[in-house]
């Protein structure tokens, strides 16, 4: 397959490897629950490639979708290269507005998105999926660099979303009246879409001319143009005109004897005069309760720009004159996507959260089904509290109705806060300051050492437990609120102490010990020290 090489590409294409764990620290005064979790809806503020790489050790392998709407990259809309690279060409970047005029601006993008893409695609299940919206700026980059990552025979479709409702007059060339939506799948193989259920206008072209007793039924042509060995036979009509075959370039669709069939049974129908050539009829009531998606979206049915600018200034009771986000998804948009590509339980992630739309869609969605789906959102920009959780906090309270300023009822359900905080590095440990959370030390510890999901549910800070893994029970012995070098110490007595679990070796994190290998071996116990020595393990049993 033809590989995509662009400016920095050497530098970037393993840089989410080397990317730290950092804290996910919950802001109880931003969320809208009495008890924020990394496990509820969430909203995270930070550098999305930060905080995709913290969130792993909760999410990796569980989210069913993924829906992202990064820079486009037009040259306007002015975003900033910071993913610091140890290379002196992309230090060169850092901190420097992309626009137009940086010729440089494809690579520098590229470099953005991959490490990105890596991570994400880490995040999806088996049957998960990923949908990119992007436009003609990067389209063609962007298919190059998801082939790469995903492999080019997990690409679903490139989803066209007609996104205006009238055209541009004010364009130099041609009204541009469409974005796409890049859909690739973590195992083509394993994924299936929902269907859509049928509009009204769609059930309303089943008629029942000859009040038949099955109900309404729709004409379905019986000729086909795909090559059908049995499809060529001459038919008689009632009557009694000789249709030789079916017209030329085509078959019909059934053998002469499956139309036999079909006409004993009252399935063939000849139109008004009796004479025309046949179809058959398909009842409502036998075909499938959806429809197969089109690749073609139309604002009429998920919503254009304008909407989208409209839905956001009325959550949010903007006043004339004032600025709001500038890029808006209209919620239809990416409930179309939900519908598509979720189930009632399903885990959804954004990492590219703008103004919230995927959050308000989520909750949309629960209240039509009842679903219990949850949101991951991450948005890197300061408006993540007073836009992207503010539409939140409106939707899910309700919001005042613009004609009568009454309330409007709200979506219900809840979404805790988090910040990206500091880097869980082993001279942050060792020198005891800005010592992280016992839980976010212990997702990490844990999902590095066995590359296996974290449940916080299972942790015992009695004992030290933290997790079952396929070849350890692992334990952490560590208090941030203590002198944890002299109390958190593994000691002989703590090694005999811990419990005998599942029987498997013992992987203990720990400050230091204080027992030798013999001991060690003896209590079935595998000594890391915090928190990088971990690979040592690993390496020793793979």
């Amino acid at each position: 397959m033809p590989s995509l090489n662009f400016k920095g590409k050497a530098l970037v294409q393993n840089f989410h490897l080397l990317v730290p764990y950092h804290e996910l620290k919950l802001v109880r005064s931003k969320s809208l629950t009495p008890k924020p979790s990394l496990h509820d809806n969430l909203v995270v503020h930070g550098d999305n490639l930060k905080a995709l790489k913290s969130l792993l050790p909760y999410y990796a392998g569980k989210v069913k979708c993924i829906y992202i709407d990064p820079p486009y990259n037009t040259g306007n809309e002015k975003w900033v290269y910071n993913d610091n690279v140890s290379s002196p060409m992309i230090q060169e970047w850092l901190g420097k507005v992309v626009d137009r005029e940086d010729l440089t601006r494809h690579d520098k993008w590229l470099c953005m998105m991959m490490p990105r893409l890596k991570l994400l695609r880490e995040f999806l299940t088996d049957d998960g999926v990923i949908f990119v919206s992007i436009d003609d700026n990067e389209v063609h980059w962007l298919r190059g660099l998801m082939d790469e990552i995903f492999g080019e025979g997990n690409f679903v479709a490139n989803i066209v979303w007609h996104k205006v409702d009238s055209p541009k007059n004010t364009a130099m060339h041609l009204s541009e009246d469409h974005e796409y939506l890049a859909l690739y799948a973590r195992n083509k193989e394993r994924w299936r879409p929902n269907l859509l259920p049928r509009t009204q206008m769609m059930i309303e072209r089943y008629k029942n001319p000859d009040n038949d007793a099955r109900g309404p039924w729709l004409l379905s042509d019986l000729a086909a143009r795909n090559f059908y060995a049995a499809g060529r036979y001459s038919i008689t009509t009632p009557k009694g005109r000789v249709i030789a075959g079916p017209p030329a370039g085509s078959y019909w669709r059934v053998s002469k004897e499956r139309f036999e069939k079909l006409l004993r049974d009252n399935r063939i129908s000849w139109g008004e005069s009796g004479d025309n050539r046949p179809g058959i009829k398909r009842f409502l009531t036998e075909v499938r309760e959806g429809v197969v998606p089109q690749t073609l979206w139309s604002w009429k049915e998920v919503g254009s720009t304008r909407n989208s600018k409209q839905e956001l200034s009325e959550i949010l009771q903007a006043q004339v004159n004032e600025d709001l986000f500038i890029t808006p998804k209209p919620s239809k948009l990416i409930l179309r996507v939900l519908q598509i590509a979720t189930d009632k339980e399903s885990i959804v992630l954004d990492c590219f959260s703008g103004s919230g739309t995927t959050g308000h869609a989520v909750l949309e969605a629960n209240k039509r089904d009842g679903g219990s789906r949850r949101f991951v959102m991450i948005e890197n920009e300061n408006f993540a509290d007073t836009l992207t959780a503010e539409r939140l906090r409106c939707v899910i309270k309700g919001v005042p109705n613009a004609r009568n300023d009454a309330l409007q009822k709200g979506l219900a359900g809840s979404f805790s806060f988090a910040e990206v905080g500091h880097p869980m590095q082993l001279e942050t440990l060792l020198k005891a300051e800005k010592l992280p959370p016992y839980e976010d030390l212990a997702s990490y510890v844990f999902y590095t050492a066995t590359g296996e999901d974290f449940d916080a549910k299972r942790i015992n800070r009695k004992t030290g437990f933290v997790g079952e893994s396929a070849q350890y029970d692992v334990y952490l012995l560590y208090e941030p609120d203590l002198d944890y070098l002299k109390s958190t110490a593994l000691t002989l007595d703590i090694a005999r102490s811990l419990p005998k679990g599942s029987g498997k070796k013992r992987l203990v994190f720990a400050p230091t010990k204080y027992l030798d290998s013999v001991h060690l071996e003896e209590n079935r116990v595998e000594f890391c020290q915090l928190p990088f020595e971990i690979y040592k393990a690993v390496k020793r049993n793979p």
